[in-house]
């Protein structure tokens, strides 16, 4: 049997066991593991109608559980975080959310989440035969027939992250996993338009020098903040360097027209206290491969786009779709199509935000010279079942006339707003990032046009 990718679960359901009295017996027995097990077949398992030896089996299978789980050592010892626990096992509403929060971070947990959202998102009800193929698909194993999803459910509808059997809290999620860069502390003495403008140059990887005006449009189209122009410096620019997180460059002079702005250009401390811990939360929800990718500049991935490798393709192509929406702050939520099933062909994903209104968004990218009216076509049709409000049809070639005169169409017919981004499109915003608020907002004009109420 291969090693398991989620936590052995069997004979530890919260169904089965009661955690309090287990790390109470682990405290009372640490260091002896014949009687903690025979205290556990005493307890849970002494009247089970089956052998001696079958009694004894199920007791030894709570403590490999209680092992995987990282509760005790091989001899019953409570671990760090089964003393932890063990100190807090009278409430058992803190007890269940901190243990929740370590199967989410350590154990596999969002990768649990994310792929059941995976697969709700794709209109098929969760299974454990399903679930364990897209885990599977993920990187992430456990062997057939065993109880190692089931249990780990159980535990994360105690800690509140489930329930109703697959139905995802969301708000408790992020709660538990700490998942939003508004709970950063390095943040919590900036004015909220210093926060805007870091979390811009945060969401741009903190990778290259830009032009301070740049940034400043794109954290004012994202997060909705007024700045400015003239009291940039003052207000954002200079606090930021002070901090560490910035270093500026004067502008050179311009015959008749003034000094350019500054050139701004992010630090280590920026880079290590915000963009790698933003990166490393993504990596806990994307595919295997595409982590790294997301670490690279926008000019590699689109390199990447032409390597003769189709995997590599898929990889590239699904990490373009996450620069882009990371760029104007959207949250992942699913996967329905992944590049590597298509060939490297094409990618589609869910992204959602929550600023002043909430919204879904499709993300339909296309590694081919042309997007077609089809491809729209079929993004419309899924926005009954999604509930979406946004369709970015992104292609690394060209849109053709009928594809764009479609979705006019729809926008003239529909509340559905489709945003197109070509191949020059993905050239500016791989030369300059914060362009991208130019395209998006070139596309909210033409459907503030095309919407236009006739009162």
């Amino acid at each position: 049997m291969g090693k398991s990718d989620l936590p052995f679960g069997s004979e530890f359901s919260p169904a089965q066991i009661r955690l309090p009295q287990l790390l109470e017996l682990a405290e009372e027995h640490g260091g002896d593991w014949k009687a903690f097990e025979a205290a556990v077949r005493k307890e849970y398992f002494e009247n089970y109608k089956t052998s001696d030896y079958n009694r004894g089996k199920l007791a030894d299978n709570t403590k490999l559980s209680m092992i995987a789980y990282g509760l005790v050592d091989r001899d019953a010892r409570l671990t760090d975080l089964g003393k932890s626990l063990y100190a807090i096992r009278d409430d058992e509403g803190k007890l269940y959310a901190e243990f929740g929060k370590h199967i989410l971070l350590n154990l596999n947990g969002m990768n649990l989440v994310q792929c059941i959202r995976d697969i709700q998102a794709s209109g098929e009800t969760v299974t454990l035969l399903n679930l364990r193929e897209w885990l599977d698909e993920r990187g992430v194993h456990f062997p057939r027939g065993g109880k190692h999803a089931s249990t780990m459910r159980l535990w994360l509808e105690k800690a509140e992250v489930f329930s109703g059997g697959w139905t995802i809290n969301e708000a408790k999620v992020k709660e538990l996993s700490g998942a939003t860069l508004e709970e950063f502390d390095e943040l919590a003495v900036f004015s909220p338009e210093q926060r805007a403008y870091i979390r811009t140059l945060a969401n741009m990887d903190g990778l290259g020098t830009y032009p301070s005006n740049e940034v400043e449009k794109l954290a004012a189209t994202t997060y909705g903040v007024k700045y400015n122009e003239k009291n940039l410096p003052k207000q954002v620019l200079y606090p930021l360097e002070s901090a560490g997180y910035v270093t500026l460059t004067r502008g050179t002079k311009e015959a008749g027209r003034g000094a350019k702005p500054f050139l701004v250009t992010p630090t280590d401390i920026l880079v290590d206290k915000i963009v790698l811990p933003l990166l490393g939360q993504l990596e806990r929800q994307v595919a295997p491969g595409v982590y790294p990718l997301l670490r690279k500049p926008m000019a590699e991935i689109l390199e990447e786009l032409d390597s003769d490798d189709k995997h590599l393709r898929g990889l590239a192509l699904e990490a373009l779709a996450f620069k882009l929406m990371r760029l104007v702050d959207m949250r992942y939520v699913a996967t329905r199509l992944r590049g590597d099933q298509t060939g490297g062909a094409e990618v589609d994903l869910i992204f959602e935000s929550s600023r002043l209104v909430f919204s879904r968004w499709q993300i339909q990218c296309k590694n081919s010279s042309r997007v077609s009216l089809d491809d729209v076509a079929k993004e419309v049709g899924l926005t009954h079942l999604l509930k979406s409000n946004v369709i970015v049809m992104v292609g690394t070639g060209q849109i053709g006339g009928e594809c764009r005169r479609y979705a006019n169409k729809i926008m003239s017919e529909s509340s559905l707003c489709i945003v197109m981004v070509d191949h020059d499109d993905l050239t500016a915003i791989r030369d300059n990032p914060p362009s991208i608020a130019d395209v998006f907002h070139r596309e909210a004009e033409h459907a503030m046009a095309i919407k236009k109420l006739e009162i």
